[in-house]
């Protein structure tokens, strides 16, 4: 948690011309590339402290460019596009070196009444405690990926039907689900709690896709890479409690495969919404 929380706890480094820069710190991972989600949250918190309090994160449209080094700070420049009476609009780019590595537009609005509908959730799934967290469900691997996913990760994921980080059980379906919330107390300040969200959202959202095709983490030669991540946040809730990650892939070609997810809390509210495509490579 400690780790997460100095990442997002982004540096002002003045403004420009037309830009406010900020500074974030790279986290560790055990393949040398910095996780999106980390990327992602940043750009958020970045775009959050050049917007007027009360006025929320409701859209986030994000591009992956290059991968990260977690050797190297990220440098964040954020374009107030729009200020609006009730939207306000930013576009960050992510950089290291000098090239850009993410670029992403948000949207901001201020609460206001309308209609209220959602999809409902699954009331078949299983309670998380019932589950396995994913230090149980590779406590028997002594390799250091899967020592970081088992104890360095700031969010504890608990999966339906089973994790695919070794093999994939079960039937071929495109389709799954995770219990997860993070594995300490967060602060009170919501837009941590959202920008925590989008962190988290990238954990997993591609493997509806590997399910369906039998691929687990631990294929020889697969390729797997976030394109881009767009993000809807709908309602308000806290990442230190659980919250249910319903995740789907309608489609798969080229190289490419897509996958939706929907974000409850264990009273049913959704959330949030979540689509990405990635770059899924089998070996060949």
């Amino acid at each position: 948690m400690s780790g997460l929380l100095a990442a997002l706890d982004l540096t002002d480094t003045g403004a420009r011309t037309s830009e406010d820069i900020f500074t974030g710190p790279s986290q560790w991972m055990p393949q040398g590339r910095v996780f999106g989600g980390q990327v992602l949250a940043q750009a958020l918190v970045a775009a959050q402290r050049t917007i007027a309090e009360g006025r929320p994160v409701h859209s986030m449209h994000a591009y992956f460019l290059r991968p990260g080094d977690i050797n190297l700070p990220i440098t964040f420049s954020v374009d107030r596009i729009h200020d609006g009476r009730s939207f306000s609009t930013r576009r960050t780019q992510a950089y290291q070196d000098g090239v850009p590595i993410l670029s992403a537009i948000a949207s901001f609005q201020d609460a206001d009444e309308g209609l209220d509908h959602q999809v409902e959730m699954p009331n078949d799934l299983p309670d998380p405690e019932s589950l396995p967290t994913t230090a149980e469900s590779l406590a028997a691997i002594d390799h250091p990926v899967a020592r970081y996913w088992a104890s360095e990760r700031p969010f504890d994921m608990r999966y339906v039907p089973s994790p695919i980080f070794i093999s994939v059980e079960g039937a071929p379906v495109a389709h799954q689900a995770v219990w997860l919330k993070s594995v300490g107390p967060m602060p009170d300040d919501m837009s941590l709690h959202r920008a925590a969200l989008a962190y988290a959202s990238d954990y997993s959202i591609l493997e509806s896709i590997m399910r369906r095709h039998g691929l687990a983490w631990a294929t020889p030669g697969i390729k797997v890479a976030s394109l881009d991540h767009a993000m809807w946040w709908h309602r308000e809730a806290r990442v230190d409690e659980w919250l249910l990650y319903v995740q789907e892939s309608p489609n798969a070609i080229g190289g490419r495969g897509l996958s939706l997810g929907r974000i409850y809390d264990r009273s049913g509210r959704l959330i949030a919404s979540v689509a990405q495509e990635g770059m899924v490579r089998p070996p060949r």
